[in-house]
């Protein structure tokens, strides 16, 4: 219950002001074209009272998250923030500004440097810093180093960043990009009955995703850097929030930077948009060993959403809570489940400490402690909960068709179904009413009163994603499907590829069924790498190894490409292979091609 919570602390609000030097106005990032792919200004309702339609806490979350501008941490070091889902970080060296963490789209990352250089002077990006593998830490990359201008400048990350990095935004991008419309509200209306929050941060923005790949990797605790003359000395944190990020702290400036292993709220041990399941123990102990291995070196913490904690008691006080949030989730997890109890029935049962309940960066303001017990669960025994009734149950559609019938008809359903909703069993109405539209997508009855129930579950959640999904589908129930409007599939992106990866990416689009008695070999001798790629499509699986560039291993290909990545790139994107050196047969490529399925950006998630 909120009623319990201190409002009356002001503390983040002190800090989440603190340092200001200049907001930026108006507060609105468009594309080329013209196209708004960010406006904090619309957040202004924020002002004013919490009304019936929010959850005051995630009301007075998102009053903090959308502050924005430059902000100084301390002597040297800058945040941009409110311009984006995260925080860019600005450190002046000698000759320019370490940049860590450039934001989502290249548009926002530039409209933050500029706002930075007007404050502070035109100094050049020296060095570039992702914490993580996420795409809100290094998506903006060439707003702050365009084209040309990255020669000579470091870019700095975590072993296994890039691997990563591709495996989340690539491999699984297009329905990751797809659920995290519903996650962060972006087709939402920003107001009192819309999105007003993600929790973590206001919202994502829609423009262009670029990435420049790493040239120093991190790879080991205790590494230590220099760039343009600053000292940064790193902690490796790999399965905490990401599979590859970093701590690291500025001694000569006293400051360390938690990344997003410890932010105001609790994180995700799976986030709804989907990823790896991460490792609530290893994050509790990495959370610990930052204690103990930065002690006594910092007045300052600051992480890449967020405010900044000042005092080092204060940011000892606020990792030990953070440790003990993730450590009492995992371990009270596991405690239950040995006991025979399922994901959901844990995530009933299992209530957090009273020291935690009432700390506001503990609260389920973007993971949720129920989705997060099932995450847990999920990491160990997997989608199974032991019960043979779930082992193998027809799919949501024919099991939907079973439920109506089995209740009467439509027409009982949707009674029964309006009867929970008035009697306030808004969760058991949402279940019936779910069966009903994935029963009869042409049911608009259905639909409107599902889209009501989600309506008013959005409206009461102190969780942001969840009020976002919730008021999302609701949307979408009305209004039909939206599109993806993140432009993560441009060529910058797919220059920072490496070759395997690019392959990888064309493998997971085959369509099997169709490929099932295609059998052909393809080389690409790439000539800027110097290597020799055989692509073997068998049995509806197209795979891909190195091979010698020379001798037998040539020969027995259908066909042989010799080209650059450039090249590739072209092919992959629907270009002629026409000008391109090769032996064999070309049909092969275009057999290949035609069984690679293109990626839909607009296929439903709430509806069948």
């Amino acid at each position: 219950m909120t009623s319990s919570l201190p409002f009356g602390d002001r503390t983040d609000f002190e800090n989440a002001e603190r340092g200001l030097i200049a907001s930026l106005v108006p507060a609105v990032v468009k594309a080329e074209d013209g196209r708004v792919i960010w406006d904090n200004d619309a957040y202004d309702f924020l002002r004013g009272e919490c009304p019936p339609t929010a959850n005051p806490s995630l009301w007075r979350q998102a009053q903090l998250c959308a502050k924005q501008g430059l902000f100084e941490v301390t002597e040297g070091i800058y945040q941009v923030r409110g311009l984006d889902l995260s925080n860019m970080t600005l450190v002046e060296g000698e000759r320019g500004v370490v940049v860590i963490d450039p934001l989502i789209s290249a548009q926002t990352a530039a409209a933050a440097l500029a706002l930075y250089r007007e404050h502070r002077g035109q100094r050049p990006v020296t060095g570039l810093v992702y914490t993580h593998s996420h795409g809100d830490h290094f998506g903006g990359s060439r707003g702050v180093l365009p084209a040309g201008t990255e020669e000579g400048v470091p870019v700095i990350a975590p072993v296994g960043f890039l691997e990563h990095a591709v495996s989340e935004n690539v491999y699984a991008g297009n329905a990751m990009t797809r659920r995290a419309m519903f996650m962060y509200g972006d087709r939402l209306p920003k107001g009192p009955e819309g999105q007003i929050s993600a929790g973590l941060g206001m919202t994502t923005s829609t423009g262009t995703v670029t990435l420049i790949p790493p040239t120093l990797d991190i790879t080991h605790t205790g590494q230590e850097e220099t760039v343009d003359g600053v000292r940064i000395v790193f902690q490796l944190t790999p399965g905490t929030e990401a599979p590859a990020e970093m701590n690291f702290l500025f001694p000569d400036r006293r400051a360390l930077c938690l990344a997003e292993n410890a932010t105001h709220n609790m994180h995700n041990i799976l986030t709804l948009r989907g990823a790896v399941v991460r490792d609530a123990r290893i994050w509790a102990r990495y959370l610990d060993e930052a204690i103990d291995f930065f002690d006594g070196r910092y007045d300052v913490a600051f992480a890449s959403h967020h405010w900044p904690t000042w005092g080092h008691g204060n940011v000892v006080t606020f990792l030990s809570a953070q440790r003990d949030l993730y450590a009492y989730l995992h371990d009270q997890t596991l405690r239950l489940l040995n006991d025979g109890l399922t994901g959901p029935e844990i995530a009933e049962q299992l209530e957090l400490p009273p020291a935690l309940e009432t700390s506001w960066h503990a609260r389920g303001y973007y993971g949720s402690l129920s989705h997060n017990v099932k995450a847990v669960y999920q990491r160990y025994l997997g989608w199974f909960d032991g019960n043979p009734a779930h082992l193998w149950e027809h799919p949501p559609v024919e099991q939907a068709r079973r439920y109506v019938d089995a209740l009467g008809g439509r027409n009982q359903a949707l009674a029964k179904a309006r009867a929970f909703t008035q009697d306030g069993d808004l969760r058991f109405a949402a279940t019936l009413l779910n069966h009903l539209v994935f029963a009869d997508a042409s049911d608009t009855a259905a639909k409107d009163a599902l889209a009501g129930v989600y309506d008013r579950l959005g409206h009461g959640a102190e969780n942001g994603p969840w009020r976002n999904f919730f008021l999302t589908a609701a949307l979408e129930l009305r209004q039909g499907p939206g599109t993806i409007l993140l432009d993560s599939t441009n060529p910058e992106m797919a220059m920072a590829l490496t070759v395997d990866m690019l392959l990888d990416s064309i493998a997971v689009r085959v369509d099997g069924p169709r490929a099932w008695q295609e059998k052909l070999t393809i080389d690409l001798a790439l000539v800027d790498e110097r290597r020799r790629h055989r692509l073997t499509l068998s049995n509806g699986a197209l795979t891909h190894r190195t091979v010698p560039q020379s001798g037998a291993a040539r020969t027995a290909a259908d066909l042989t490409l010799t080209l650059t990545k450039p090249q590739l790139l072209g092919l992959l994107a629907g270009g002629g292979s026409e000008k391109i050196d090769h032996e064999g047969d070309l049909g092969a490529l275009d057999r290949l091609f035609s069984l690679v399925t293109p990626v839909d950006k607009s296929f439903p998630v709430v509806t069948p």
